[in-house]
């Protein structure tokens, strides 16, 4: 062999250790992704635990503002949904907008669902609803932690399919940018 041949054999050796070791870090942190996407479903399952008896034990003291607690409940069970899509695949944007805009929708309801207990102070005093409001706030509380770990995860997972030279790749091996939560 030449030298010329030798130093294109080298050159390609190069250029394939190098695309396997971009695809393997790409992969390394898409897995990132689907870690942290396991601890914000763990938080949004403590939060549903604690919305279970919260929304039983609202039934009494809010017994005029039915719409409120369905409007609660039915989005949870959208926020549950979408949840489960994220679930299969963390890394799609369009699954981590469509969980977004679900949470929002849970928040706003909510927050109305919180300020009508405040505002009806026996119902805000009872021991079990405060206990499952506190366990609310706590889910709450941890899920905003597990939403930050996402959202850095996701960060520098798009930070790396964006940086030259792997960005070359990502048509190759189709990786797609990662939505943030």
């Amino acid at each position: 062999m030449s030298s010329r041949q030798l130093l294109l054999l080298a050159l390609l050796a190069v250029q394939v250790f190098w695309m396997v070791g971009a695809y393997n870090r790409l992969v390394s942190l898409r897995n990132a992704i689907a870690e942290a996407w396991a601890k914000v479903d763990e938080a949004l399952r403590l939060r549903a635990q604690a919305a279970d008896p919260l929304l039983v034990a609202l039934r009494e003291p809010l017994a005029a503002e039915h719409g409120a607690l369905d409007a609660t409940l039915a989005a949870l069970a959208e926020v549950k949904r979408a949840a489960g899509v994220m679930g299969t695949r963390p890394v799609v944007a369009e699954s981590a907008a469509a969980w977004t805009t679900a949470e929002a929708s849970l928040s706003a309801s909510a927050s109305r669902l919180f300020a009508l207990l405040e505002h009806k102070a026996a119902g805000a005093e009872d021991a079990a609803v405060a206990a499952h409001t506190r366990s609310w706030r706590e889910a709450d509380q941890r899920l905003a932690f597990a939403r930050q770990l996402f959202n850095e995860a996701a960060g520098v997972y798009n930070d790396a399919i964006a940086s030259f030279p792997t960005r070359l790749l990502v048509r190759l091996f189709r990786f797609a940018k990662a939505g943030r939560i």
